[in-house]
């Protein structure tokens, strides 16, 4: 798919805001909820046309969406947005072991970090019951966002914002989401449960085992589609 069948759908940037931070912005929302899918061709022509922003506004947008690893130039060919393979995944979940549980022991000292893990963890709840399965995915991805930035650190935060990105595209290649975010549902209400009842190892482990199936099912999805 290229976004030449999605230029009538993208949305209008806000009012006076043509700066290519926000089109990337709109670049990256799009890509988030997988409206451009993996693979996807981004022609600078068509997106400034449908944003009614520059040429240079775009390709200043691509080359910050470049930096957060969301596309990618290909020479002779123009901008693609990335498809995630099994090494990005394995190099992802290596970081994901170190850092989280760093979030965790920070976590289990912080009464709004809970409060504000537990309405997650509730609100994905919601979403699965109404089968909006790419909610849950969302709000997986917001629990995890939200442990490490128990940490308070604004270098580690900026880091892991990049591996979630780079973690929903490779949500967006799965052809059944719900297969993937469903036991995982389970498991972050039990770990969440672990660190409420100040058994931060119990929950670190939790978490370890977590993110080892997490990643053998994602490698498992990615690798047969």
């Amino acid at each position: 798919m290229t976004l030449s069948q999605l230029d009538p759908d993208l949305p209008a940037l806000p009012r006076r805001a043509s700066t290519a931070e926000a089109v990337a912005a709109v670049l990256r929302s799009e890509i988030a909820q997988g409206r451009i899918v993996p693979g996807a061709h981004l022609r600078e022509e068509r997106i400034a046309a449908a944003l009614q922003v520059s040429r240079n506004t775009v390709r200043e947008a691509f080359r910050l969406l470049s930096h957060e690893r969301l596309v990618e130039h290909a020479l002779h060919r123009g901008v693609f947005v990335r498809v995630v393979g099994g090494d990005e995944i394995r190099a992802m979940y290596r970081t994901r072991r170190l850092v989280e549980p760093l979030g965790l022991r920070a976590a289990a000292a912080d009464d709004g970090t809970l409060r504000a893990l537990r309405e997650l963890v509730d609100e994905a709840a919601s979403s699965a019951l109404a089968g909006d399965w790419d909610a849950v995915g969302t709000s997986d991805i917001d629990f995890h966002r939200q442990v490490v930035a128990a940490c308070r650190s604004v270098h580690l935060a900026n880091m892991f914002e990049g591996l979630l990105a780079e973690l929903r595209l490779a949500f967006l290649r799965l052809p059944d989401p719900q297969a993937l975010h469903e036991p995982f549902l389970r498991r972050n209400d039990a770990l969440l449960s672990l660190l409420e009842a100040a058994d931060v190892e119990g929950s670190v482990a939790a978490m370890d085992a977590y993110l080892a199936d997490a990643e053998t099912h994602l490698l498992a999805a990615v690798t047969s589609t």
